[in-house]
């Protein structure tokens, strides 16, 4: 955001879930000029501060991302696009062979691109060759497949990855994509042409010395958008049309992911590591014979089931998280069968709220044998705990954290570091602080070894040794709280001294934090792989493709076709398929007929509420009912009238077997097929909120099979009927 000047966001609601600096990156960035075109169901508060509003279909962003590649590769002269970009960093000359998989070399098994010097194939990594972005070539080759196979070999004709794209988008003009989305051609085509003209192809910006590309533009994805059904091939377009004018990994473009797979995780730059085939590693969950297995890790069978999630800290989150819950009930065939925990631990949460399906969920948490919730106030899922333990609040408890840097998103610092959250107050009553908390208990499981070991690894922010230096602790004995936060304090001043100050607990009390200059270049990850010779995956994804086969192979071995479905979605170039009609499938599924169910009920993240954790404090409702959507439901005004609907009067949303109830808040930013409830309520044991009385939508989505797509994500979408049931209530003071 500091350098871009033209953003399409697809439902990304940044002045809603940026936090304070996200709003004043894109503020500052709306003064200098920036265009963003906010492209979204409903004006949200993020469309409402853009500079255009394209109120499209829900779940048919992939069409629209499509018709702007289209324009882009199909209507736009070739020269206006980064050819060097795509040709040296990309996998866009790589040669694909008939079966889709790469041709390579029959000595080395390195994939082949065409050399237009040599007039010849040679490998990927062969020095001084001039790529050929475009064409077919026949040359000496083999073309191995999923588990090793050989598919062909002999000589072969191969397509550059770059004219596969080509021929797939062909069919994706902004005329196909109007019947689709809804957004009319000629607006699709106006919105690419802005797109390529700001990117600026060819322009540098020089920074501390260094001369890196500039390209200022820029495509963001909401979590409806790049969630569920439609994600994957909304996530390959958003990078693809970065790709397509050299705008990935560079001053005003986009920039990666937060979550960081490859260790070290505080260290973008560090975790490039080389992989197969030219590509930065990525260490995709197993799917050979060898070692997949069927018998999952964890309940949720990431491990098992989504390649993509790997198998590192962040995994367990962004595999299919509700398997864990779906699948008490009733575990498909393969898996083995799951159990509810002996011991569930449940800390600073309330899935019983924030969770799809909550009736559900509340109905499987009432089975869990004993439950034990850390909390600040009583809420409806630890009203099922059988010990309730008072956690001490931030302002009792003692933490170091990192800062600056580009750790989160709109965190683009020219500092990092690291501050001491440290108590101001004594801890109330029976409240303890975490970290005691934590070590007593692996005291008394017999965990100490193991528990000061992770602390050593630097689990408790930073590695506590280094080159030339080490604070570690004593893994055959307790530590108290203030000396772990002691070690960690002078692990993180070794950090930013290059282990010339080993500052301890006291010292940080003292000065409350410490940075180091972080150099801009280290904003972006193309030096980098220019560095070690790395390409970006894409747009020929043919590893994807690979792990597909071979994981939907394993599964059949198993008799486990239950995820047939989702295995469609393991594509090398990902197509459209009707998205929308997902919904309608879940509906006749339910019983009930699409007809009967014509609205889209979304969800959109609250500022003032945040993540819903301060929903029981008067003074962030008293701000929250200011805000435009905070008090009912939003419903268009030409609906409203049509459905005898008047402002305030309440009204039921309404699925097959469920429904909810709030008030309408009529508006015409939305589309008439579209309503939005924000934020996440139906609370019934929070203090003050459950006394609300607004909407919630994960009230009526439901956790299934038929809405999880490949990754194990769904999508914040239900498709609803709406009639009203009464008129307005008084507002509670």
């Amino acid at each position: 955001t500091p350098r871009t000047n033209y953003l399409i966001s697809c439902g990304a609601n940044v002045e809603a879930s940026g936090g304070v600096v996200g709003v004043w990156r894109h503020a500052n960035a709306r003064v200098r000029g920036m265009k963003r075109v906010q492209v979204e169901p409903h004006l949200s508060v993020t469309g409402a501060c853009s500079a255009e509003w394209v109120p499209i279909r829900p779940k048919t962003d992939a069409a629209f991302l499509f018709a702007l590649m289209h324009v882009l590769v199909h209507s736009a002269p070739r020269e206006r696009l980064d050819l060097p970009f795509l040709r040296q960093r990309t996998a866009s000359p790589y040669l694909v062979g008939p079966n889709g998989y790469y041709l390579r070399d029959p000595a080395s098994r390195k994939p082949l691109l065409w050399d237009r010097s040599r007039d010849a194939a040679v490998a990927f990594d062969t020095p001084g060759v001039d790529e050929a972005l475009e064409g077919r070539y026949e040359a000496p080759a083999v073309e191995i497949g999923p588990d090793g196979v050989v598919l062909a070999e002999g000589r072969l004709v191969g397509a550059t990855a770059f004219t596969l794209m080509v021929e797939h988008l062909a069919a994706c003009s902004p005329e196909w994509a109007e019947r689709i989305c809804e957004v009319p051609a000629e607006r699709i085509r106006r919105i690419a042409n802005e797109y390529l003209d700001h990117a600026q192809v060819g322009a540098t910006v020089e920074l501390e010395g260094v001369t890196l590309p500039l390209r200022p533009v820029a495509v963001s994805l909401g979590k409806t958008v790049n969630n569920g059904w439609g994600g994957y091939e909304c996530c390959w377009a958003r990078t693809m049309l970065a790709a397509l004018v050299g705008a990935l990994e560079v001053p005003g473009g986009t920039i990666g992911t937060t979550v960081r797979i490859n260790r070290p995780q505080n260290d973008r730059l560090k975790s490039v590591k080389a992989g197969p085939d030219g590509f930065m590693a990525y260490p995709m969950n197993p799917t050979d014979k060898e070692r997949w297995s069927p018998k999952p890790n964890i309940r949720n069978a990431y491990k098992t089931m989504i390649p993509l999630a790997a198998d590192g800290p962040w995994s367990q989150a962004l595999g299919p998280t509700h398997f864990s819950w779906m699948f008490l009930d009733e575990t498909p065939k393969g898996l083995p069968r799951v159990t509810p925990p002996d011991v569930w631990f449940v800390y600073r949460t309330n899935p019983a709220i924030s969770f799809w399906d909550t009736a559900s969920v509340q109905q499987k948490m009432a089975r869990f044998p004993f439950v034990v919730a850390f909390a600040f106030t009583r809420d409806e899922t630890n009203h099922f705990a059988d010990v309730l333990l008072p956690d001490a609040v931030d302002l009792e408890s003692l933490q170091l954290i990192r800062i600056g840097g580009t750790k989160f998103v709109e965190q683009f610092w020219n500092h990092q570091g690291f501050a001491l959250r440290q108590p101001v107050v004594t801890t109330q009553g029976e409240a303890r602080d975490f970290t005691d908390v934590a070590s007593e208990l692996a005291e008394r499981c017999g965990l100490t070894r193991e528990y000061v070991a992770a602390i050593n690894r630097g689990v408790a922010c930073v590695p506590l040794k280094g080159p030339g230096w080490s604070v570690e602790l004593d893994t055959s004995r307790t530590h108290t709280r203030d000396a772990i936060w002691d070690a960690v304090c002078r692990a993180a001043s070794a950090e930013l001294t290059d282990g010339k100050e080993l500052h301890g607990l006291d010292w940080w009390k003292e000065q409350g934090l410490r940075t180091t200059p972080f150099s801009q270049l280290d904003w972006y990850l193309l030096p980098t792989l220019v560095e070690q010779e790395l390409r970006f995956e894409l747009p020929y994804q043919e590893r994807l493709k690979r792990v597909g086969a071979e994981l939907g192979a394993r599964l059949h071995e198993h008799d486990m076709r239950w995820w047939d479905k989702q295995l469609e979605e393991y594509r090398a170039l990902p197509a459209w398929k009707d998205f929308p009609g997902v919904w309608d499938d879940a509906l006749r599924e339910q019983g009930g007929d699409p007809a009967d169910f014509p609205f889209w009920m979304l969800t959109a993240r609250s500022m003032q509420y945040a993540w819903g954790g301060n929903v029981g404090m008067q003074m962030i409702r008293e701000v929250a009912q200011n805000i435009a959507g905070h008090r009912g439901v939003i419903v268009n005004g030409a609906t409203a009238r049509r459905l005898g609907i008047a402002a305030g009067d309440e009204i039921e949303l309404a699925t097959p077997h469920r429904s909810t109830r709030g008030h309408a808040v009529m508006r015409e930013g939305i589309r008439p097929d579209t309503l939005l409830a924000i934020g996440q309520f139906d609370h019934w044991a929070t203090p003050y909120a459950k006394d609300f009385g607004l909407a919630s939508l994960n009230t009526l989505a439901t956790m299934s099979l038929g809405l999880t797509d490949a990754t194990g994500s769904g999508a914040d979408v239900v498709r609803v009927s709406l009639r009203r049931i009464g008129g307005p209530r008084k507002e509670r003071r």
